[in-house]
């Protein structure tokens, strides 16, 4: 344990921590075609999906930088090269300290790059050492790691702990200009990746993301609120009574996670039971939950905003769920949905637990088709 919390666990094990990279590796790989599904299917426009797949590119990076740091866990004495702390119980991704210290590191990867030999330096000394020694080069294997990983540090493509917002034209229409702002986060509640789009109207005289006035205020202000304790509501709301020539018809989050494992996760209930059932394979071992709380604007009204000036407010439309009511969720809409390999899939139907029938569920396939089931 590293004294965080009890939820929070170390993998200190080669093997168990190559597993554990390698299951990311598949899954993440699995995001990008459950996007494509979405898009196919309506749920998503292509935009929308290619902005999702692009962080879900970014956050297979993260797990890959990670790897490339912890490769080598579990065979070497002393405090390197540390373990991986993650969150076996709420998330099953690491904890967001481990996002925050690999973007210190990036910050400083060219520094330990210059200390470090070439990786054909290394590996020739590998060789001489197998070859001159008849010993296995342990340390050396551990240097090549450490420069992998500070390597791929460079590219600065990982998902980091704050994504800063970006935009994308979207068109004009009834004399506004129509953006799509999209960001995330790595939530240090959850620890959870966070991607929030927010489809917003411009009637400023300049283009928002020329406008050196608002474009940075705009970044600011949602990377302020970008806390899953936040209902869509909150943010909605203030975003659209600080802008006044600013107005967002739709915001989205999309929680990447929780991913349950019965090799990682401590989990209870109905997915418990169906993981122990399924007794599947290494790396097929798994099920992710991929939630989207949708926040949608019905129309506006004005208000007064001063002695004489007035601006347009978003009204937001309440959510349809039976028994719940805006201020219950904070959302028009909220869908969860399920992507997990067959085995696991093939338990659950047997097993047919209440409270998943209104789940949306991805099956990976042979050749890692994504196949959708209700």
């Amino acid at each position: 344990m590293n004294g965080l919390t009890d939820d929070h666990t170390e993998l200190y094990d080669t093997a168990i921590v190559r597993r554990y990279f390698d299951t990311f590796d598949r899954i993440t790989g699995h995001l990008g075609r459950v996007a494509a599904e979405l898009e196919t299917d309506g749920s998503l426009s292509k935009l929308d999906a290619r902005v999702i797949g692009a962080y879900i590119q970014r956050l297979g990076l993260t797990f890959q930088s990670l790897g490339y740091k912890y490769l080598m866990t579990g065979r070497i004495d002393g405090p390197l090269p540390g373990r991986l702390t993650f969150d076996r119980h709420e998330s099953g991704f690491p904890i967001a300290q481990e996002l925050l210290v690999m973007a210190n590191d990036a910050m400083q990867a060219d520094r330990h790059l210059a200390g470090l030999p070439s990786e054909a330096e290394i590996k020739d000394s590998m060789i001489r050492q197998i070859v001159g020694d008849l010993a296995i080069p342990t340390r050396l294997q551990f240097t090549l790691s450490q420069r992998l990983y500070y390597e791929s540090l460079r590219s600065g493509a990982q998902f980091w702990a704050r994504n800063d917002p970006d935009i994308q034209w979207l068109g004009e229409s009834a004399g506004r200009r129509q953006w799509l702002v999209h960001w995330a986060v790595y939530d240090t509640q959850t620890n959870l990746p966070v991607i929030y789009l927010l489809n917003v109207e411009d009637s400023g005289k300049t283009h928002l993301p020329r406008d050196d006035r608002r474009w940075p205020q705009v970044q600011a202000h949602l990377m302020a609120q970008s806390f899953d304790g936040l209902k869509l509501i909150t943010i909605a709301k203030g975003f659209d009574t600080d802008f006044d020539d600013l107005y967002p018809k739709r915001l989205r989050r999309i929680h990447l996670g929780p991913m349950y494992s019965s090799a990682f996760t401590l989990q209870s209930g109905p997915i418990s039971d169906v993981l122990a059932h399924a007794n599947a394979e290494p790396l097929q071992d798994w099920a992710l939950v991929w939630t989207v709380e949708d926040l949608l604007a019905e129309r506006e009204e004005t208000v007064k905003t001063g002695w004489f000036s007035t601006s347009e407010r978003q009204i937001f439309a309440s959510s349809p769920f039976a028994g719940k009511t805006l201020a219950d969720i904070g959302a028009t809409a909220m869908e969860r949905m399920l992507i997990m390999p067959e085995r696991p899939y093939q338990a659950l139907a047997e097993r047919n637990p209440p409270g998943f029938a209104g789940v949306r569920k991805f099956v990976v396939g042979a050749g890692g088709r994504v196949l959708p089931q209700r």
